[in-house]
């Protein structure tokens, strides 16, 4: 549409995080001039501590990379689409075995660099406390800890908004991980080998541990909020609550890891994975905590062997996340029913996750460029991982009369395959290969 920073067609991206950053990304790409508004560094949500775009505020992991995975599909269809949120991860991305893990830090520079580069972007540097008024087209993409003001506009056009709890790991420095205990190793073998530090304990240190982490301090939701967690990243003690041996089948599972010492797996194991690609801090995997912060410091130190001494380069902690009723609100172009010009983008739609983020940022960029260019709005395939996430924001993926929830890609919201599959392993490579076929005049 325009080869210069003069493009006749601007559209406003509110929120420059990681579905931000991939809608400003995808529109400047495809000719149009984007406005790109970012309230840091001016103004952090409680949970950033980054001035740079597409801050990984909980893990530093993008998950599984394994293209038969749902979540690893969607970083291939990702890769095909040219993404930039997985082009900057690709490129900073430190060992962890079969996942996509990135240098957090030099990811963020590198995606705010490519944004703040690009002749067809303009950056802003300030709060946006009203919906943008049209008649151009805009994207809030503010995330699920959307600043106050903003999200009481938007719940006045919209309506009360759901929530749900969510939590952040501690991460430690490498030179206080006590190397006597920990041995480095990847499950399976996978990746390098020995992408991980593990901290090994047995029986009687793992009853020990789980013993310590239910007595401890609890920093306690206020009286008037109901403690809800998503699922797939409950709180290390949440789960703890649940049963003596959950955490064992959960990040503390020892399977695939033996023990250079004995041979032999251990009871149980905590798993460290690198922050940065010369290992200069460590984060303890699965370990999302609400626990104060003295507790955090006291029962790791005491009850996880191997961090004795542990130095905390940031400690866990609990944060509520906002997001809209999505099939209520939204048309099937992510446009707001009530706002036909306002698109909404990333977590405050319901999908989770940070690939998930990236996803729908694409996903709604291209419903941007449709309506720019005056043709219906083009849906991925249903059956393709982007396909799944749409069919998840708009309903069609779930049983009527169920209340609407954030959740990752998982082969769950695909739609069903045809035929018979024996074993989890066939069925996933039907749904990839299915996905492959049916995604490329999409992507294209």
């Amino acid at each position: 549409m325009a080869e210069n920073g003069d493009s006749p067609v601007r559209v406003t991206v509110v929120g420059a995080g990681l579905a931000g950053s991939e809608a400003a990304w995808t529109l400047a790409r495809a000719g149009v001039g984007v406005d790109l508004v970012e309230m840091k560094p001016a103004r952090r949500s409680p949970v950033q501590q980054l001035d740079g775009f597409a801050e990984l505020v909980c893990s530093n992991s993008l998950r599984s990379d394994d293209p038969l995975n749902a979540v690893g599909l969607l970083h291939e269809e990702l890769r095909c689409a040219a993404s930039l949120v997985l082009t900057c991860a690709d490129e900073t991305r430190v060992p962890a075995g079969g996942a996509l893990a990135v240098d957090r830090e030099a990811f963020s520079a590198l995606v705010t660099r490519r944004l703040s580069e690009h002749a067809l972007v303009r950056v802003e540097h300030r709060e946006v406390e009203e919906l943008p008024a049209g008649p151009g087209l805009s994207i809030l993409a503010t995330g699920p800890l959307t600043a106050e003001p903003l999200a009481r506009a938007l719940e006045a056009l919209v309506g009360p908004g759901l929530s749900f709890y969510d939590a952040i790991a501690p991460v430690v420095s490498d030179e206080s991980v006590d190397r006597t205990v920990a041995f480095a190793a990847s499950r399976w073998g996978k990746g390098e080998g020995d992408d991980y530090l593990n901290l090994p304990l047995d029986a009687e240190q793992y009853r020990a541990f789980v013993e310590a982490l239910l007595a401890a301090e609890k920093v306690r939701p206020h009286g008037f909020e109901e403690p809800r967690y998503f699922e797939g990243c409950l709180p290390v003690e949440v789960m703890a609550e649940r049963g003596l041996d959950v955490l064992r089948y959960g990040p503390m599972k020892p399977v695939g890891l033996d023990d250079p010492r004995t041979g032999r797996w251990p009871h149980a194991v905590v798993q460290l994975r690198r922050e940065d690609v010369a290992g200069t801090a460590w984060n303890l995997v699965g370990f999302q905590t609400r626990l104060t912060w003295p507790e955090q410091q006291r029962v790791f130190r005491a009850f996880i062997p191997g961090l004795r001494n542990a130095e905390f380069q940031r400690l866990g902690q609990v944060h509520r996340n906002t997001f809209v009723d999505a099939p209520r609100v939204l048309s099937p172009d992510q446009s707001l029913r009530a706002r036909p010009e306002l698109f909404l983008a990333g977590q405050i739609t319901g999908v989770e996750g940070y690939v998930e983020s990236a996803a729908s940022g694409l996903l709604t960029a291209r419903a941007v460029l449709d309506r720019l260019a005056g043709r219906p709005f083009r849906p991925p395939p249903d059956t393709t991982a982007v396909g799944a996430l749409h069919r998840h924001v708009t309903g069609v993926a779930h049983p009527e009369g169920l209340a609407y929830q954030p959740s990752n890609v998982v082969y769950a919201l695909f739609p069903p395959l045809a035929g018979r599959h024996r074993g989890k392993g066939a069925r996933k490579e039907a749904y990839a290969e299915r996905a492959r076929l049916d995604r490329k005049e999409w992507i294209g």
